[in-house]
């Protein structure tokens, strides 16, 4: 009677948030993992299939072909690394094993500012930590360590620290709506998530090609502003582009007639404002294809057709 009553007074506790966020461990928890790097580092991961399939950071596994896999119950496995996409901060990692935990992906476009976000993980290798807040905004903007500027970008005030990376943001039905990848310091509640829809996406190409294909034009370049008077003389309404400062010899660029110092401001008939919009239009689906590009030569608008290839190494972007 007495354990009853015990547990009565432990329910009358957890008041509806609580219970929201308990219910959402429970059922994550199983599935989050502590990835170890040898001479590297640790991090966070969790397992999205039955059969083995785990996400995690980029930069926790970069460069490693295995690693070690730590589950909640102090289980340890051997981990391969079987594709990594620095340019989003993915890798998936496969450990033999059925039947396994794994948590379930939402739809990240259905998520909404004030909602209720937890990030599971293992910081400075407390293993399977909790952290709680609400999602802080949508649609970020996040430079990834090789430069390239990833958006549709979570941002969380649930606390994270080194360790955390590659684990995952629920929400309080421990669905998974992003993956959680940075924080800024010495900033306090400026955490960051890389979207559930893009990890899916991600994790599908790194699945079929062990790295995601890009497209590639060989060129080097930098923002540069339209002047006021070419701008009037030609009609445009862009006040920025990307001026040319290499063109690889016998690349797409070079076929296309691209020339050092010319300025592009526009690509596939989007306008091109800066570096980012150039690289956020170089997708795999463009790779084999004729697409229209708009440049500035002096004092003429040029209309050229450029047919990108796929980048011949990972991470390369332009």
């Amino acid at each position: 009677m007495a354990a009853v009553q015990l547990r009565d007074v432990d329910d009358e506790l957890l008041d509806a948030y609580s219970r929201s966020v308990v219910r959402a461990v429970q059922r994550v928890s199983p599935a989050v993992v502590k990835v170890d790097v040898a001479r590297q580092g640790s991090g966070s991961g969790f397992l999205f299939t039955p059969d083995g399939l785990l996400l995690t950071n980029s930069h926790v596994v970069h460069g490693a072909s295995h690693v070690s896999v730590t589950f909640l119950d102090g289980r340890a496995a051997r981990g391969d690394v079987l594709g990594d996409d620095p340019d989003t901060d993915l890798a998936i990692v496969r450990v033999a094993g059925d039947a396994l935990p794994y948590v379930t992906f939402a739809d990240s476009s259905a998520v909404r500012v004030g909602q209720i976000a937890i990030a599971i993980g293992n910081p400075y290798g407390f293993h399977c930590s909790v952290t709680a807040g609400v999602v802080s905004a949508l649609g970020r903007s996040l430079r990834m360590r090789t430069g390239r500027l990833m958006d549709d970008v979570l941002q969380t005030d649930a606390a994270l620290n080194p360790g955390n990376s590659g684990g995952p943001l629920v929400t309080s039905d421990g669905d998974v709506i992003g993956v959680n990848t940075a924080m800024i310091t010495p900033a306090q509640g400026l955490s960051f998530a890389i979207a559930s829809n893009t990890a899916r996406f991600i994790a599908s190409r790194l699945l079929r090609d062990g790295r995601v294909r890009r497209s590639y034009l060989g060129l080097g370049g930098s923002r540069a502003d339209v002047s006021r008077q070419i701008a009037r003389h030609l009609g445009l309404a862009v006040a920025s582009g990307v001026r040319i400062e290499t063109v690889e010899a016998s690349s797409p660029a070079a076929a296309a007639g691209l020339q050092p110092r010319d300025l592009v401001i526009a690509f596939a008939k989007q306008p091109v404002r800066d570096v980012d919009d150039l690289q956020r239009a170089l997708t795999e689906e463009r790779i084999g294809q004729p697409v229209p590009m708009s440049v500035i030569r002096g004092a003429e608008r040029l209309e050229l057709v450029v047919m990108p290839w796929s980048d011949r190494e990972p991470g390369r972007t332009t």
